[in-house]
């Protein structure tokens, strides 16, 4: 069935599929309605634009499945080399530092751009923020100011998709200036919402006791036997849930150490999900139609509402914006790594359990394969992606190893700002699946850009082939590239302490005592 056919049988049921809001601003607007696709004929529709028949299976996590994945370092490497960041695309080795900004730097986001995580569209909607609400709240034992923040996206060029990006801001309240501050992935909101008390809260229940009487009258007599029963009660004080280092949580570390943090929510920008792709801020761009095959992805998408929650930031008196970081863990550690590869406002990032897509080097085979990305999460990259997991298709077959472009030169691009790669440890669930020792592969490699741009890199003997990674708990942070595996599992909860002391000197930040 022709592509054309077979989306717009999709977009004539979209009355039935779509949500009462797009539906609505479907109807209202001169524009066709957003197609709908699921996960599977999205999938199915980017393989026909490419030409591909059929795609090898990634490998199973299960260890004890025929079709497990690697976990032999002696099979872990098929292809004989990486890819060089400093060796250009004619083969011309870059030298200076003005070699890697003027030619190499751009190269590398261009292929990254094309053959990895997709592009950017030129042209984007503007977002305007507004600050929804200020709450003046305690976090730990540190008095906070904490803002919630929508970023609408102008959709004027498309009135059937809105797309409403949420953070929340939380700063020391007792600040004497700017503070640093470092922006998470994940859910957005009040971190510790003010709660009304004393004779506050006795007005809000005689309140309440009073519509209850005036919805059911009845209930007069039953208020009146139980004198002391109120319906709204304090919420009672409790202990927070400690880090598995026993720390306090993250967030309580940042600000008693007089820095602040956002929690930025990803979902807002982009569906983590492939069905998804024609909502979000793509589905806006692409005025509700599938991708090609150069579009962005996932985490490209994320890591753009995370440079717009940086423009809001260049804004508030509140945040020193030369010192914003990036955070996150999983999917949001390939975000955040993508994030400041891209955005070179970015001054630091902590690279949470990144796996491949990440920090890990797509060409090993060890754990998660690129199969296991252009067959399931393809979304989360670009259509082209999907090419390097091909068995059968019109250009042939590709592999790993015919990806011009890999996770060290990812890393690079990073240089020379502040990039803390973090990971936890098998035993506690930061899975072998995520490949550490691939990760710190790239992260060697990806050194010697720091040091040809006049930063430190990893303090380690040898090149990516033969350097050491450390113990568990022997952190390399000696530099402006730093690296540590905890003995946590699948959180860099564990390294937060230490990220923060690591970046303190070298952002000129005194912790608060």
């Amino acid at each position: 069935m022709p592509l054309s056919f077979r989306l717009s049988i999709f977009s004539l049921g979209f009355s039935c599929i779509l949500g009462s809001s797009d539906l609505a601003a479907a109807q209202n607007s001169a524009t066709p309605p957003p197609v709908t696709l699921t996960a599977d004929q999205d999938h199915q529709n980017m393989m026909d634009q490419l030409g591909i028949k059929s795609l090898r299976p990634g490998p199973s996590g299960n260890e004890k499945a025929p079709n497990h994945a690697n976990y032999d370092e002696a099979l872990a490497n098929p292809f004989p080399s990486i890819p060089d960041p400093l060796t250009m695309n004619d083969g011309q080795k870059v030298s200076t530092a003005e070699q890697w900004w003027k030619q190499r730097r751009p190269e590398l986001v261009e292929m990254l751009s094309k053959y990895v995580y997709g592009r950017v569209p030129d042209k984007l909607p503007k977002v305007s923020w507004s600050v929804t609400a200020v709450d003046h709240e305690m976090l730990g034992f540190t008095p906070v100011i904490a803002k919630d923040l929508i970023g609408e996206v102008d959709n004027s060029s498309y009135p059937a998709i809105k797309v409403r990006i949420h953070m929340t801001l939380v700063t020391p309240a007792n600040a004497k200036g700017p503070v640093p501050v470092l922006m998470m992935f994940g859910r957005a909101g009040f971190p510790a919402p003010n709660e009304p008390s004393g004779e506050d809260l006795n007005r809000i229940n005689a309140a309440w006791k009073a519509l209850l009487v005036e919805k059911d009258p009845s209930l007069k007599d039953v208020i009146a036997e139980h004198p002391a029963w109120e319906p709204v009660k304090e919420t009672p004080f409790q202990f927070p849930q400690l880090n598995q280092d026993g720390d306090p949580p993250n967030t309580w570390q940042l600000v008693a150490a007089g820095w602040g943090f956002v929690e930025f929510d990803p979902a807002s920008v982009q569906a983590d999900n492939g069905a998804g792709i024609t909502r979000g801020i793509i589905g806006l761009v692409n005025k509700g139609q599938p991708r090609k095959p150069e579009d962005w992805g996932a985490l490209r998408a994320w890591a753009w509402g995370a440079g717009r929650g940086l423009d809001y930031l260049e804004t508030d008196p509140a945040v020193d914006a030369k010192h914003v970081g990036i955070d996150g863990v999983s999917r949001y550690g390939k975000a955040t790594l993508v994030t400041i590869a891209y955005d070179q406002r970015f001054a630091m990032a902590l690279v949470g359990s990144s796996g491949k897509g990440g920090a890990t080097l797509l060409r090993r085979n060890f754990g998660e394969a690129v199969e296991s990305l252009t067959g399931g999460e393809y979304y989360w990259m670009a259509g082209n992606f999907i090419k390097y997991g091909a068995s059968e298709a019109t250009f042939g077959a590709k592999t790993p190893g015919d990806l011009p472009v890999d996770s060290n030169e990812l890393i690079a691009l990073c240089a020379p700002r502040l990039t803390f790669i973090s990971y936890g440890v098998p035993e506690k669930g930061d899975a072998k699946w995520l490949d550490h020792e691939g990760s710190f592969m790239a992260t060697v490699d990806a050194s010697r850009v720091y040091t040809l741009l006049g930063a430190r890199g990893l303090d380690v003997e040898g090149d990516y082939r033969t350097a050491k990674m450390p113990a568990v708990n022997q952190g390399l942070l000696s530099g402006q590239l730093a690296w540590r595996q905890h003995d946590g599992g699948h959180t860099d909860a564990p390294n937060m302490k230490w990220f923060i002391q690591w970046a303190n000197p070298l952002i000129g930040h005194e912790a608060v005592q």
